[in-house]
């Protein structure tokens, strides 16, 4: 019988970052459950409930997120820029000083619970796997160090009384995700190859938002500061996952290697030089293996993941291909809601 942490009580919450793609689906879900809802972000969505409250705000502007946190019972904190911003100083004043910012504020509004959405890049590339929440983390780029960062800060509030768990989620996908993912989609929809590197034989684990949306509210709703890492627990190699894909998309396109040294050369420089969308993290991860153990958060959380690897992929394509004209002509401020330009990953194409 999986534990029960949920109470009959309507929960006041605060959903930063709850115009981006994580964070507008979380959102749904706690409005689902009756919650009161409120919104902090930069900017505004279309899709944003009428009876949910928005207000516009910088994770760095304290007197802003100490309002936001006022009268809130849950903090739900997903405000991050990601590996595609590839700007290291927007890391450390976004990723790292507006989750201090976040955390004096719930304390000083006498929040009673904190969840922080952390990364997997903690881990940068694991010594061994799967990794577990006694891992120590290890990050191979500026975006892991900071999100780690974010969670020595919790570590550090929740020694002076504060309430905060932490989610660690493997690559999430499912329904909206674009971002990195549009541009294999899009390549799927044509009818081109997509690239591994090497074999395509690490294996990698990735989380569907709303299982992820799931763990988040199971986390709030259990009294106790504790980390959880999360990932479905059906999942294989790279390859296995994207020719699954390619089959189910019948449109001729395969899965073909690409040696891997060259090509994480390859992936960093133009990174560096703005000439592909790529962050670092990308260019460390998309050809090692990296999964997670996750009984702890099915022991304690009762979480169970409902999507495989090839599910969540087959899931997320489908969206894509429904709502690609859509897409194309939206200019949303989420990273992992809009399309993004393929630069020289054009030309990869071509090459495969």
């Amino acid at each position: 019988m999986p534990p029960d942490f949920t109470t009959n009580a309507v929960t006041t919450t605060l959903i930063t970052g709850g115009s981006g793609y994580f964070g507008s689906l979380l959102l749904k879900k706690c409005l689902a459950r009756g919650n009161r809802c409120r919104v902090f972000d930069l900017n505004d969505a279309d899709d944003r409930p009428a009876e949910v409250e928005y207000l516009r705000g910088d994770i760095r502007d304290l007197d802003a997120v100490k309002a936001a946190c006022a009268g809130v019972d849950v903090v739900y904190h997903n405000v991050a820029q990601v590996p595609l911003a590839k700007d290291s100083q927007l890391f450390e004043s976004v990723n790292r000083g507006g989750t201090e910012n976040l955390l004096s504020a719930s304390r000083a509004a006498g929040v009673r619970k904190v969840v922080y959405t952390s990364s997997s890049a903690v881990f940068g590339v694991p010594k061994s796997n799967p990794v577990t929440e006694a891992t120590p983390p290890s990050p191979g780029e500026t975006y892991g160090q900071a999100k780690l960062e974010g969670e020595r800060l919790c570590a550090r509030y929740v020694s002076d009384g504060l309430d905060v768990s932490i989610i660690r989620p493997r690559t999430i996908l499912g329904h909206g995700r674009l971002g990195i993912f549009q541009i294999l989609f899009e390549w799927i929809r044509e009818g081109s190859n997509v690239p591994v590197l090497g074999r395509g034989d690490n294996v990698y684990q990735f989380v569907h938002a709303d299982d992820l949306a799931d763990a988040c509210i199971l986390a709030a709703a259990r009294p106790g500061a504790e980390t959880y890492n999360c990932g479905t627990d059906e999942f294989g190699s790279m390859r296995d996952v994207l020719e699954g894909l390619c089959r189910h998309a019948g449109t001729g396109s395969k899965v073909k290697s690409v040696p891997m040294g060259p090509a994480v050369l390859g992936m960093k420089l133009t990174s560096v030089l703005g000439l592909s969308p790529l962050g670092a993290y990308h260019a460390l991860m998309y050809g090692r293996s990296m999964y997670f153990d996750i009984a702890k958060a099915k022991s304690q959380l009762g979480w169970k993941p409902k999507y495989s690897n090839l599910q969540m992929f087959i899931e997320s394509y489908g969206w894509y291909l429904a709502n690609r004209e859509q897409v194309l002509r939206s200019h949303s401020g989420s990273h992992h809601r809009s399309a993004v330009k393929q630069g020289a990953l054009k030309l990869v194409k071509w090459m495969l």
